[in-house]
């Protein structure tokens, strides 16, 4: 993706002709009167299971408060909690393949509290050992960075709800590496090393004739995400092993909409566009090494055009068609994406997140 580390979590236009996506098989219940636990198991197309989620849930505190512990979604903005199958397109925006390889998964403990008010207010802390991108894993005991979130939320009369939230995660990275080719086109191994904050504003709106979306309803969705990362980038571990300064704002964003226009048919529209920024590597600014030497902090925009239509048989199936206009590559080559998506569920369910 142009400008943006290589993280191991984008997407891309995926492989061509049939291909098997990911199966989730979901295990939750009440411990006692006091936890409940769920496991998420994710089977991939390529034959490995990954612990996707696996966590308890306190059902006992006072005063509005819930923590939970494990390996879990984070809470922050709205559509990281989501899980894929609960998605309204087929894939993540640009911004959270970039920003946070698809989706942030912490392993930590979260501390939820929802305000006794009619308005919702909902606040939340989270940290962990920060292994996740862009995070990773320290040399010491003790937690890695920390997240906190607040939402808000309520009422349009009888046929509208909306919620806002804000969030900011402070994360440290330590010898974060990535491949990278260099100036001669000489795959190299490189590393950052330092603090990375992330500043995330999201807002959702919903629209249904009498509050009843069971024919019609109009979705409104979208998130603002800024990242500031400061520190040392090491250039060549395997070689040269250089390293020096290194400072980068990038920022991306998303909105979407979705309208049910009869019961089971839905039509939705997406855009998305990153700006990577153009980073201060001191390695380059000393003139130890050319621009040319780092391709993938090459300043870049990507950005993406999507159109859906799905069907929905039941609450328990759905048949998407989805099309999309793609600049996301690092080479300037555009991509024409045509995805036809078939989704289903076996078996109760909680209910999906709002």
């Amino acid at each position: 993706m142009a400008g943006f580390l290589p993280n191991g979590g984008e997407v891309g236009p995926g492989e061509r002709s049939f291909s098997l996506g990911e199966s989730e098989i979901t295990l939750a219940a009440s411990v006692d009167p006091y936890f409940t636990g769920q496991l998420t198991a994710a089977i991939t197309g390529e034959d490995e299971i990954e612990v996707e989620e696996a966590f308890f849930r306190t059902l006992a505190l006072p005063a509005g408060f819930t923590a939970k512990g494990g390996r879990f979604f984070s809470g922050f903005g709205y559509l990281n909690e989501v899980h894929a199958h609960a998605w309204d397109f087929a894939d993540q925006p640009l911004v959270y393949q970039a920003f946070f390889g698809n989706q942030r998964t912490q392993d930590g403990v979260q501390l939820k509290w929802i305000a006794p008010t009619d308005l919702l207010v909902e606040l939340g802390a989270e940290t962990g050992n920060g292994d996740a991108f862009p995070g990773s894993r320290r040399s010491r005991n003790g937690f890695n960075g920390a997240t906190l979130f607040a939402h808000v939320g309520g009422d349009f009369g009888d046929n509208a709800s909306w919620r806002a939230g804000a969030s900011w995660l402070d994360l440290r990275a330590e010898d974060r590496e990535y491949e990278d080719v260099d100036a001669l086109g000489e795959p190299v191994l490189n590393a950052f090393t330092g603090k990375s904050q992330t500043f995330v504003a999201d807002a959702v709106f919903k629209w249904a004739p009498d509050g009843n979306s069971a024919r019609r309803y109009l979705k409104l969705q979208g998130e603002y995400m800024e990242r500031r990362e400061s520190g040392e980038l090491a250039f060549d571990l395997e070689n040269a092993g250089l390293a020096d300064s290194f400072r980068s704002t990038q920022s991306g964003w998303y909105l979407q909409g979705v309208y049910q226009f009869t019961p089971r048919w839905r039509a939705g529209l997406r855009y998305d566009a990153l700006d990577s920024g153009t980073p201060e590597i001191g390695l380059v600014d000393s003139g130890v090494l050319p621009v040319e030497a780092f391709p993938a902090l090459l300043a870049g925009d990507p950005a993406r055009t999507t159109v859906m239509l799905d069907w929905n048989p039941s609450e328990f199936s759905r048949w998407r068609l989805q099309y999309a206009w793609d600049e996301a590559r690092d080479d300037g080559d555009k991509d024409e994406q045509l995805v036809l998506q078939y989704l289903f569920g076996i078996g109760a369910h909680g209910a999906h997140k709002y």
